[in-house]
């Protein structure tokens, strides 16, 4: 389909994350964005504020006349994520209507701009906004489609003027990134995830091989130390290969201390050193991620006080380690942590920061296939906490799977104190409790108790 072509585009599940981005992207340039979604949330409230029509009734009847009467013109975009059976998008498919993947379509917008792709089954959303963000701050016009709220411009989306250069972050669920074709490209991790997708990891790590051959002629790959010894990635004639870790790599990060709170450290590549780098958004694997980003940006600018101006300024994504609470005598902290490895990382770097306060996590596994398949991870991950409560799985798009509850996470848990709770009794934990450090975890709708929460411990 031809952009030029299209007056109308229309979105089934347009709430998500990624989808919105490019719902604005859209809709800023011009086109008659409309929308379904099941709920309403804080983002489709937002985007009907910007004057995106959006329903939340699975009725043909509400899709805009203009889309239903001239097939040609409009551009159908969906996500996975959707039901099989929902009427509208039988409807578009009964009707012959060509329709895209949100990747798909982020292939159409970058295919004729320089991109930056940043891949990984962790750390490609923070990473994705550092890049978008050191650009910026060196002066480079981007845009960027990202799947978290920056905090710096509390949006999941930058367009720029001219977009010079298009981040974009490439998800690797469904194979998705497979329809992008950057010039540097990042990937940040390779853990076996997304198991209902692939079957196993072998399948996943091929799928991540198959992106690092849609690298442009000349492009550049930066690609963690560990990653590349895992997919077995080599020198190639026609693009080039960087490695980075946090202590081994051709890139790493030299000095590293612990300043209240905040990281700091110096950059160290083969061509260049970038002393005095302050990361506030905590975390050893947010370092990392910051390795990455400032390696992308590097060829752009060759001034260190314009990276280490974007550095010190960069406030992070919401959701991921983001302070809540920060005082002497409580602290709260709310992550988007979802995987035995992400949660492994946050709670070490938590436990670096603050090693003389009791942990306590509170934890929503995301998906009964991912709790099934990682229970063992999920539980060694957990038991860093001192103690933790844990919720009912978040069943998202999945069925429950029979003898599959947060109750085989919490038979495997080696943490004295543990605690299961309902989502909507949780509070109660509250009355009884007065945690001196606090961590909301999880990727399903647990953000909804992170300002009952908050309200809860500065009362107290």
């Amino acid at each position: 389909m031809k952009l030029e072509e299209v007056h109308s585009v229309y979105f089934l599940g347009i709430g998500g994350i990624g989808m919105s981005a490019i719902a604005r992207w859209f809709h800023a340039n011009g086109f008659a964005v409309s929308g379904y979604d099941k709920t309403t949330t804080v983002l489709t409230q937002r985007l009907e504020a910007e004057g995106i029509a959006i329903h939340y009734t699975d009725d043909v009847a509400q899709i805009p006349a203009r889309v239903l009467e001239d097939q040609k013109g409009s551009l159908i975009i969906y996500t996975p994520a959707i039901p099989k059976d929902l009427q509208e998008l039988n409807y578009f498919q009964n009707h012959s209507y060509e329709l895209y993947k949100r990747s798909q379509v982020l292939g159409m917008l970058t295919q004729s701009k320089f991109t930056i792709a940043v891949a990984g089954t962790h750390g490609k959303t923070t990473t994705s906004s550092m890049v978008a963000h050191l650009l910026k701050s060196v002066g480079v016009d981007c845009s960027a489609f990202v799947g978290g709220i920056m905090t710096n411009y509390d949006s999941n989306l930058l367009i720029g003027k001219n977009d010079d250069v298009m981040v974009v972050e490439a998800d690797e669920f469904d194979r998705s990134f497979l329809t992008l074709h950057p010039d540097i490209a990042i990937i940040t991790a390779t853990d076996a995830d997304h198991l209902d997708i692939y079957g196993d990891r072998d399948a996943l790590k091929d799928s991540f091989r198959e992106f690092i051959k849609n690298i442009k002629e000349q492009g550049i790959l930066f690609v963690e130390e560990k990653v590349a010894a895992d997919l077995e990635v080599q020198q190639l004639s026609n693009i080039s290969v960087v490695t980075y870790g946090l202590k081994n790599g051709e890139v790493h990060a030299e000095n590293l201390t612990i300043e209240d709170g905040d990281f700091c450290f110096d950059y160290q590549s083969a061509g260049r050193t970038i002393q005095g780098l302050r990361l506030s958004m905590s975390g050893f694997h947010n370092v990392s991620n910051a390795l990455a980003a400032v390696s992308a940006v590097s060829g752009f600018d060759s001034a260190n006080a314009k990276i280490q101006a974007g550095i010190a300024s960069y406030q992070g994504v919401k959701r991921r380690f983001e302070y809540i609470i920060k005082t002497e005598n409580c602290v709260f902290i709310d992550d988007y942590a979802h995987h035995p490895e992400e949660i492994k990382a946050l709670l070490e770097s938590v436990r670096a920061i603050y090693p003389d306060k009791q942990m306590t996590v509170i934890f929503q596994p995301h998906l009964f296939t991912r709790t099934r398949d990682f229970v063992d991870g999920f539980a060694e991950s957990l038991s860093l906490a001192d103690q933790v409560v844990l919720l009912d799985i978040y069943p998202a798009r999945e069925l429950p799977i029979e003898g599959v509850t947060s109750a085989v996470i919490k038979e495997k848990l080696t943490v004295e104190n543990v605690y299961s709770y309902q989502k909507e009794d949780v509070m109660a934990f509250f009355d009884t409790n007065s945690p001196e450090l606090v961590l909301t975890v999880g990727a399903g709708d647990i953000d909804t108790l992170v300002q009952p929460i908050q309200y809860k411990l500065q009362a107290r």
